[in-house]
């Protein structure tokens, strides 16, 4: 099968395609025939070298993919050759083949294109885990996410929405903060030119990919009973000294979460509680992603430098 692949760490250049063996099917798995993937963050530091793949699984890029069936493991139910599946990956999607445990796949609606569900399982299910799940966000309350116009920032746009919660996004630009309002944002804060701490406090959840460079602000930001969720560390992993007498006095909650190296039956749980809450709009298409870009898998260098850039709104696809 043909793949995306790279012979040593470095920039968007090392990367290339080749053809290499098509990945073993286990009896709880599924084999999908990928029709399209997209970049993740994650794929970029794994190809500098800070991101590994946890054990076992494969060293190709790509944490999400879309297709259609082709094989199904022994000790899997309820899935067919021919059904359209979309997938949350450990590694692999940058290739025409990907095999995965049948817990961590979902059906894919009529009301999605290819493209698009390529484009659900990573920032959807992240998205939904950390603010619904591990945030308990609710309707009424007010949820403030970092990186608005990123593929997780309009997913969670999109469900906070759904769920009537109040949205509010940082982004980098007014042309960012415009779309994130267009997109359904009710505050979209420029964190260039505006202190985000006072145009947004209190709010009762926060998303925060940057990591602990954000954390003493955003501490800041909550109100009584706050929780912010740190599903990255774009900004740096370590921070100056927080005080400790605000999270008491204000019964703050300070949550890390990472999805990729969990086991197959957590993943399975993050799969089975997105669709329980977001099933039917799933199905009805008020679940879908915005969509900067789509590029044959043959351009992912240029994908990743797209992607580098953050000039893009919404996801980055790849297709086969």
């Amino acid at each position: 099968m043909r793949a995306i692949t790279f012979d040593h760490f470095g920039d968007e250049d090392v990367l290339r395609i080749a053809d290499v063996p098509s990945p073993t099917l286990g009896q709880d798995d599924l084999r999908i025939a990928v029709r399209a993937t997209s970049v993740n963050r994650a794929d970029l530091l794994q190809r500098q070298g800070h991101y590994p793949p946890p054990p076992g699984a494969s060293e190709i890029l790509g944490l999400e993919a879309a297709g259609v069936v082709s094989e199904v493991g022994a000790n899997v139910r309820g899935w067919q050759i021919g059904d359209r599946a979309m997938a949350l990956l450990p590694g692999g999607g940058y290739a025409e083949e990907a095999v995965v445990h049948a817990g961590s796949a979902m059906r894919v609606p009529d009301a999605l294109s290819d493209e698009e569900a390529g484009a659900v399982p990573e920032v959807f299910l992240t998205a939904h885990h950390n603010l619904f799940t591990l945030g308990r966000i609710g309707a009424g309350e007010r949820a403030l996410v970092h990186g608005g116009g990123s593929g997780v920032g309009t997913a969670a746009t999109t469900m906070l929405k759904l769920a009537g919660a109040q949205v509010l996004v940082t982004v980098g630009s007014d042309e960012k903060a415009q779309q994130c309002l267009a997109h359904g944002a009710d505050i979209a804060i420029n964190y260039k030119t505006e202190d985000y701490v006072e145009k947004a406090k209190p709010v009762d959840v926060i998303l925060n990919h940057i990591g602990a460079a954000y954390l003493p602000r955003d501490l800041e930001t909550l109100g009584e009973g706050g929780r912010v969720v740190i599903i990255g560390s774009m900004g740096g992993e370590r921070m100056a000294s927080i005080d400790a007498s605000r999270v008491l006095s204000k019964r703050l909650q300070v949550i890390g979460s990472v999805m990729r190296p969990r086991p197959a039956a957590a993943k399975a749980e993050i799969v089975a509680a997105f669709v329980a809450r977001f099933g039917d709009d799933l199905e009805a298409g008020r679940i879908r992603p915005v969509i900067h870009k789509v590029l044959p898998l043959e351009r992912a260098a240029e994908a990743h430098r797209l992607m580098k850039a953050s000039e893009h709104f919404g996801k980055i696809v790849l297709t086969m």
